[in-house]
């Protein structure tokens, strides 16, 4: 049995919540997301909750009730209070600017990095070291950090490059003399 998936999700009053069939439409002062239920589970909205049900008793079902529920539930959170990701780059020269809507990268390249954010995403610079990325969609708010991050990924030496703030880098020791 999923202890996940038993839990209704409160919906606020500021949501606006659709079911039809497997589409569930939420609405919210944060932005509007979409998300296809897999065909294992069932989706129910009545009295302010989001209640999910397994069609059957088998293992690919519980599965999918869990992971259901904790895609509604984050989306529910983004749509009301939306999601934020932190990077921080270290480096001497290393800097992040807005170009527009576009982020430009000075991280130890021959030319600046240029990055185009997707529909959805909000890029802020409030220090040129620091990198504030925030949205409705909590995966897409990941998935945008790690490209930045991959640009230039921390380096165990000296710690050089773009990290989340509160990563903690493996420090390796250098050469011995």
């Amino acid at each position: 049995m999923s202890r996940i998936g038993k839990k209704p999700i409160p919906t606020p009053s500021a949501v606006q919540v659709a079911v039809k069939g497997q589409e569930i439409s939420l609405k919210g002062p944060k932005g509007a997301l979409s998300f296809r239920a897999p065909d294992d589970v069932e989706v129910a909205h009545a009295g302010g909750e989001i209640t999910i049900k397994p069609r059957a008793d088998t293992k690919r079902a519980r599965a999918m009730w869990g992971m259901a529920r904790a895609i509604l539930a984050n989306q529910v959170k983004g749509v009301t209070d939306g999601f934020e990701r932190t990077l921080e780059l270290t480096g001497v020269g290393y800097r992040a600017a807005l170009e527009g809507k576009n982020l430009s990268l000075s991280v130890g390249y021959s030319h600046p990095v240029i990055y185009a954010p997707p529909a959805g995403i909000t890029i802020a610079t409030p220090r040129p070291v620091e990198i504030k990325i925030s949205g409705a969609d909590k995966q897409v708010v990941g998935q945008v950090a790690a490209e930045i991050r991959s640009f230039r990924p921390p380096e165990p030496y000296k710690g050089k490059g773009v990290k989340y703030v509160g990563e903690r880098i493996r420090r390796k020791e250098g050469k011995k003399k």
